[in-house]
């Protein structure tokens, strides 16, 4: 299979801050089973912009970009499949796991293949001679031997289906940490592109009250029509949200918490909120914070769970495509999308998404 072009635009990050820089890549020789794809959307994450300001560490130069969704127009002699060894045909709409693993190294074996002792993520890769098109604010992307790929479902929208392979996926990972919620209280902290789609995550798995909590008065409100039944303000007194939450639980707390926030004092808040046994998953703290304050004899008397979950396992992108196919009606996710700009416009889609703050902007090659 092969037809692809012999050069792709990208969109280069060279120095934090600077504007990026519009460049020209060849199309590398494709072997094996590897695969290129046209990328027919890439969204900016928040991980994007930590990086393109200086608020995370990312290897430069590198093309920024991680969440994308594209069509195959080209693979390798030995043919491009999927994560379940299904044969991808041209034209194939498909998004791919953000964090490409060996699958066979002590990690993987262990069931962490997030933490791949070869692991190589898109979007977050220095540019070097053998490794170039691999993220998402380019016209193509280059997925090497071995990339989970997956076909997005027909119902599901290039902008809704760009995020799965970030936010979506990784709260799927957090639900799997987290286990059953049916029937539960679960609190949610943060109401971005995580949180929105936690909040129906859960009421989709049929949590008995899915209770959010976020500063941000136009996201607490949208929370509202992804299946949250409470939005709480972050700044109300402690003991005023304890309260809340109390008076939904039948006064014990609550049965899970997910912090997708990232910080300490939520963190802090989310551990006292649970019920003695109470289930704590954090995904939200991929920056550099202060240290979080938590009383170690009050985790052991109260038998408190904290899990840490790191991005996820293609199974979790699997399930996310899934979610999304049955969810996309029923819940407004184009909506979390506030605006999109071509390629060539870049510079003006990162300062909007920084400036206005919406979940989501999307690039269209």
């Amino acid at each position: 299979m092969s037809d692809s072009p012999s050069t792709s635009l990208a969109a280069v990050f060279r120095a934090i801050g600077k504007p990026l820089t519009l460049e020209q890549f060849p199309i590398p020789a494709l072997a094996g089973s590897e695969a290129l794809v046209r990328v027919r959307c890439a969204t900016i994450c928040g991980s994007d912009l930590h990086s393109y300001f200086g608020r995370r560490h990312s290897p430069m130069p590198s093309i920024l970009g991680h969440e994308m969704v594209g069509e195959i127009v080209a693979a390798g002699p030995g043919g491009a499949r999927d994560f379940r060894g299904a044969a991808l045909a041209l034209g194939d709409r498909v998004t791919w796991s953000m964090v490409w693993s060996c699958g066979q190294c002590f990690y993987c074996r262990h069931g962490l293949r997030p933490k791949c002792e070869r692991l190589m993520k898109f979007g977050h890769e220095e540019i070097s001679p053998d490794r170039g098109l691999i993220g998402g604010m380019a016209e193509y992307c280059h997925l090497p031997e071995g990339t989970a790929i997956f076909r997005v479902p027909p119902g599901v929208p290039d902008t809704v289906a760009s995020p799965a392979n970030c936010a979506t996926a990784t709260v799927a990972a957090v639900l799997r940490n987290v286990g059953p919620v049916k029937d539960e209280v679960v609190v949610i902290h943060g109401a971005g592109m995580l949180g929105q789609t936690a909040c129906a995550m859960a009421a989709t798995m049929g949590a008995e009250c899915v209770v959010v909590i976020e500063p941000d008065e136009r996201r607490r409100q949208q929370a509202l029509r992804f299946g949250a039944d409470m939005a709480i303000d972050s700044a109300l007194p402690l003991a005023d949200i304890a309260a809340r939450v109390k008076e939904v639980s039948t006064g014990r707390g609550a049965d899970a918490g997910l912090e997708l926030a990232g910080y300490p004092e939520s963190i802090e808040l989310g551990v006292g909120l649970l019920r003695m046994g109470g289930r704590f998953v954090m995904a939200g703290a991929t920056f550099p914070s202060r240290p979080v304050q938590l009383a170690a004899e009050q985790l052991v008397r109260r038998m408190i769970r904290i899990t840490g979950v790191y991005n996820y396992a293609p199974e979790d992108l699997e399930s996310a495509l899934s979610f999304l196919a049955g969810a996309v009606d029923r819940y407004p996710f184009e909506e979390l999308v506030g605006a999109s700009y071509p390629l060539r416009e870049v510079n003006a889609a990162i300062a909007f998404a920084e400036s206005v703050r919406p979940p989501r902007v999307a690039l269209i090659p």
